[in-house]
């Protein structure tokens, strides 16, 4: 929950929350991919750090909102938990697929929170995010952002990777 700047109005509305929600999933997808570049080579890491950066971008964007909102954007926690461990480029590209279905899951929900023009911007960004979840995981997925039926095989998108 965000804590109102001094001599700001308090702002914790439904918009807020999700832009908090996908700041949270912004942080976690920059250091993940940290994780994941470091795992790969050529033209796979260009794509790792194409990703890093469109996330880094992404994640100062909604800090703007959030602030311009009256609320104080979440820092970045020191670390994040890898939900499996990253020693091969193939479990890299599965750490990115989990990365950005996270993403996805609180961009979708801060579509839902916001009302135009933030909902338009948050759509195009959960439409990125699908292209680079497809992008890692070779073929898309019929909701982007939705967890995947249990036993699926995929890893199902979570808050912080």
């Amino acid at each position: 929950m965000s804590t109102p700047t001094s001599g700001a109005k308090p702002s914790a509305g439904p918009a807020v929350k999700a832009l908090q929600g996908a700041l949270d999933a912004e942080h976690a997808a920059v250091y993940g991919y940290g994780v994941v570049g470091g795992r790969l080579a050529g033209a796979t890491q260009t794509q790792a750090r194409a990703a890093l950066d469109a996330h880094r971008g992404r994640r100062d964007a909604i800090t703007r909102l959030i602030t311009d909102r009256g609320a104080v954007a979440q820092a970045a926690a020191p670390a994040y938990t890898i939900p499996f461990a990253v020693a091969t480029p193939a479990e890299a590209t599965k750490l990115a697929v989990y990365l950005e279905d996270g993403v996805a899951l609180h961009l979708g929900a801060l579509v839902a929170a916001a009302e135009h023009p933030l909902r338009d911007e948050a759509a195009l960004w959960l439409r990125e995010s699908a292209v680079w979840a497809v992008r890692w995981r070779g073929a898309s997925t019929a909701f982007p952002g939705m967890p995947a039926p249990t036993g699926s095989g995929t890893p199902t998108a979570g808050g912080r990777a």
